[in-house]
């Protein structure tokens, strides 16, 4: 599979870095070098990012563990130990073989991550990923968060389903410093992480997001599938209180003058669920590339 499809080169070529992202695109590879397999078996959280074989309605899910539950078990393997509960919208995806998976490992304490995307493989223990594409990015709009906290007696609360915002879960929106971002196209599915200061995610309506896409890497790997495929997902977490929300719905680019770029997200489906992981992160240091 090439470094990119259409929708990538078309945002590319209107950009004008087409060129750049050749150069950057070399650093995707199929295999889990070295030092990516000794990346993974530290992280306590992957996000995972899938559309749903029943719906079509693209997720993205975290998935914690113990340092360890989450490594590479062969150059290009990724196998995880346990998964989502059976209540979260990606479950069936993850379960399924051959179901396109993207995913992402961040970890805060030192502002690193990567990610890989290929084809689920369910497993006595969980589920592997046979990866794809595997890169690392650079940790532009990454907060620092110096410390986790395992918190082993948090209890899941019960997931809250609904079809759009409640003033309180916007207040959760607004006050967010990173999301994920799950996006797929015909021949994948991706996951990507953004980040800035509280604010930069708008909530323009109980159904309808907005936030800013800021300079990256040039290859537009998201902004690519969107235009491919207007399919997405997001994930907010509670750093504290391990909450999560969830969002399906539709993503489109708005490209205005000067080369700013605006994402809009419509809010198909919201599930919030108290308490979802047993993980406490330290306070943010905002990134100083955040604008």
């Amino acid at each position: 599979m090439g470094a990119y499809h259409a929708g990538s080169r078309a945002v590319q070529d209107l950009v004008g870095v087409r060129d750049r992202a050749d150069h950057v695109g070399r650093s995707l590879g199929q295999d889990i070098k070295p030092v990516a397999a000794a990346f993974l078996e530290l992280q306590p959280l992957i996000v995972m990012g899938a559309a749903d074989p029943g719906t079509g309605r693209v997720w993205a899910s975290p998935v914690s563990g113990r340092p360890g539950f989450v490594r590479a078990t062969g150059p290009r393997r990724m196998s995880v130990a346990g998964g989502p509960p059976p209540a979260d919208p990606l479950a069936t995806a993850l379960a399924t073989p051959g179901v396109r998976a993207g995913s992402i490992a961040l970890d805060p304490r030192t502002r690193r991550r990567m990610r890989l995307n290929g084809r689920v493989r369910p497993t006595a223990r969980g589920f592997a990923v046979d990866a794809d594409q595997v890169f690392s990015n650079c940790p532009k709009y990454i907060q620092r968060r110096e410390s986790c906290a395992w918190v082993p007696d948090r209890a899941p609360g019960t997931p809250r389903t609904a079809g759009e915002l409640g003033d309180a879960q916007a207040g959760f929106v607004t006050a967010a410093d990173t999301f994920f971002l799950a996006t797929v196209h015909p021949g994948g599915a991706d996951v990507s992480h953004r980040g800035g200061n509280p604010g930069f995610v708008r909530v323009l309506s109980p159904r309808e997001l907005a936030w800013p896409d800021y300079p990256g890497n040039a290859m537009f790997l998201t902004l690519g599938n969107l235009r491919a495929d207007p399919r997405a997902g997001l994930l907010f977490l509670d750093w504290t209180t391990g909450t999560t929300l969830q969002l399906t719905g539709e993503a489109h680019t708005e490209f205005t003058g000067g080369g700013e770029r605006t994402v809009r997200f419509t809010v198909t489906e919201a599930v919030e669920t108290p308490a979802a992981l047993p993980l406490r992160w330290s306070a943010p240091e905002y990134s100083p590339a955040n604008p």
